[in-house]
């Protein structure tokens, strides 16, 4: 199975957000070490607990430090900015790194409204992804009234990251899909479905490419595992509740908080859709999803707040796959 990381510059209470961005391009060499196939990095706003908010500068310092692993974003989000900068800044990293950058790409905006404010854009604009998309591979192929340099007839790889519309959007320009069961499984296999049914060959891809990206935490002990999570989850539910994604917080200071009845639900319902346990409970969990999706690849995105757990969740998963 071909199995590449996301990582999302997770911020650590009592830690900040330089230290962030740095534990994640020394996690790089790490995942390269241990045989992944992809090393990608995120962009967020105005978020407590991510650092990753300049995607391609951030991939830029990964490549620099790995030489052997694939790296890219996941993603750029398209409606924050001008297609052209985005095509000429893969470009550059295409130019210094060549055959090694994928163009991860998505179509969301800032997580609040002053956030967004202050990007200039508005919720409004999601919907304009399908034409940027295509604005955008213009700089690439050379078919643009400017001419996109240094992208100009470069071949860099690109992936629409979607939850469901977006693997319309992947068929039409015929490109790689990357989706996680954001709306639940099944709604995820309706649109992997789709989209292959939907495909149109391409410069880009000649055939259906599908990267299935899940949580996927690995321990001695099912309980250990189900652990890992508890950080990130309780992270998601302080932002439905609070409307700010903080850092994250040791699983024990979770755990023993007194949540109201509204924390509890959302943190539960975080909690919930994960591949988590021992190894042999993870590959079997993980084998019958990508059997139902058909998945070419498994993007693995696993945030928690001890840094040594979570590499070696990765490590175990290697040892499974790899």
């Amino acid at each position: 199975m071909r199995l590449s990381v996301l990582d999302r510059s997770r911020v650590r209470a009592g830690h900040g957000h330089p230290e962030a961005l740095r534990d994640t391009v020394a996690f790089a060499r790490q995942a390269e070490q241990l045989g992944y196939h992809r090393f990608w990095v995120s962009e967020h706003h105005g978020v407590p607990g991510v650092a990753g908010s300049a995607p391609t500068v951030l991939a830029a310092a990964v490549a620099a430090a790995t030489s052997r692993i694939r790296v890219g974003t996941g993603g750029v989000m398209l409606p924050n900015h001008q297609p052209l900068v985005v095509a000429e800044q893969f470009g550059v990293l295409e130019s210094l790194f060549p055959g090694r950058i994928d163009m991860g790409l998505g179509r969301s905006v800032g997580f609040i409204e002053a956030v967004r404010k202050a990007l200039g854009h508005d919720r409004e604009d999601a919907a304009a992804f399908g034409p940027l998309l295509a604005e955008l591979l213009g700089y690439f192929t050379g078919d643009r009234a400017v001419r996109g340099y240094p992208a100009d007839g470069l071949r860099v790889s690109p992936f629409v990251l979607a939850t469901g519309a977006g693997a319309r959007v992947a068929a039409a320009h015929g490109v790689p899909l990357v989706i996680g069961a954001f709306r639940g499984e099944d709604a995820m296999v309706d649109a992997v479905r789709t989209y292959r049914a939907e495909f149109r060959p391409s410069v880009w891809a000649a055939d259906p490419y599908v990267v299935i990206s899940s949580t996927v935490a690995v321990a001695d002990t099912t309980e250990d595992a189900w652990r890992l999570l508890v950080p990130e989850a309780w992270a998601m539910a302080h932002s439905r509740t609070r409307g700010e994604f903080p850092p994250l917080s040791p699983p024990g200071d979770i755990l023993a908080r007194t949540m109201t009845d509204r924390e509890r639900t959302f943190f539960e319902q975080a909690l919930q859709g994960h591949v988590h346990g021992t190894p042999s409970e993870v590959a079997k969990a993980l084998d019958a999803l990508v059997d139902r999706t058909a998945a070419d690849e498994v993007l693995v995105t696993t945030s928690t707040y001890d840094r040594d757990a979570m590499l070696d969740s990765y490590r175990r998963l290697a040892a499974l796959y790899l």
